[in-house]
């Protein structure tokens, strides 16, 4: 296990919280180190890709009101740009220049609008799935049914909300937006409302981060390496899950082809949240990229 040490970074609003593994003294302008992005899951979810990634040093970041990361008003909107700025002030306070990046999910977008805003800061990013849904034929109604669930967290609160979000992640194909919402008893969710409304996720989806695109003309302009990473099990570009379609969509528009990772959206997990993908091959894939 390569020693850990956690730190912090005050941001406008927030304290952010990221681990770095490794000693960042030992990282050089060929081999940065390697920051691991998930959004909204913290840090603890690349722990299964962390330990088989032992060679570089690593950054294990969580984003804002997520993990040991905390912020003023947990129930406000967190949109994609605040994100990228949250990174950028990790990435700084590592204080060795440009970073390579390994993002998934909302933090492949967030990390994509980083690279629009700040692209000095990031040497090669590896955009795993990112759900950029405005970019699909379909971006207005999966966007509808992101307002919808937002509203009935407001509504009825986590679990009817998490059982719409879970129903629209998994979907396959067009989303027409007559799709019947699921029964949070289905997935195992709370059918009771707690009175929360400070996760993480729906603050995400309240700041636009299934509809938000960023400049995809700075990003194809900047000296930033940008590769597009789609799960084996996701689908193709037309009939796969939303995440999956988003970053064939994504790639097309930067003039290049995903590179397909194993595993499906979760590929890289070895049990954390309870889910298996295929870590090790997962790992071995991303080396290679990184290797370039």
């Amino acid at each position: 296990m390569t020693e850990s040490q956690r730190h912090t970074v005050d941001v406008p609003g927030a304290t952010l919280s990221y681990v770095v593994r490794g000693n960042i003294a030992d990282a050089t302008p060929d081999r940065p180190p390697l920051l691991l992005g998930g959004s909204p899951m913290d840090g603890t979810g690349f722990g299964s890709l962390a330990d088989r990634i032992p060679d570089r040093v690593l950054v294990l970041v969580d984003p804002r009101n997520v993990g040991h990361s905390l912020r003023e008003d947990p129930t406000a909107a967190v949109t994609p740009e605040q994100h990228a700025e949250d990174l950028h002030a990790v990435i700084e306070a590592l204080g060795v220049g440009p970073v390579d990046v390994f993002a998934s999910s909302g933090a492949a977008v967030n990390s994509l609008f980083l690279v629009a805003a700040h692209s000095d800061d990031v040497r090669l990013l590896v955009a795993h799935e990112p759900p950029m849904a405005a970019l699909l034929p379909d971006g207005a109604a999966i966007g509808q049914a992101c307002d919808d669930l937002v509203d009935v967290y407001d509504r009825e609160g986590m679990g009817p909300a998490m059982a719409r979000f879970i129903g629209l992640v998994m979907h396959r194909g067009t989303w027409t937006g007559d799709e019947p919402a699921p029964d949070p008893a289905m997935f195992g969710l709370p059918t009771e409302d707690d009175g929360s409304r400070d996760d993480g996720l729906m603050a995400n989806m309240r700041g636009g981060g299934c509809t938000r695109v960023p400049d995809l003309d700075a990003i194809g302009a900047a000296p930033t390496r940008v590769v597009l990473g789609v799960g084996e099990e996701s689908g193709g570009p037309e009939d796969g899950e939303i995440a999956g379609r988003a970053a064939h969509a994504v790639a097309a528009r930067l003039g290049q082809e995903p590179v397909v990772f194993p595993g499906g959206h979760n590929g890289f997990l070895g049990g954390e949240f309870g889910q298996t993908g295929k870590p090790d091959e997962f790992a071995e894939r991303l080396r290679e990229v990184l290797a370039g």
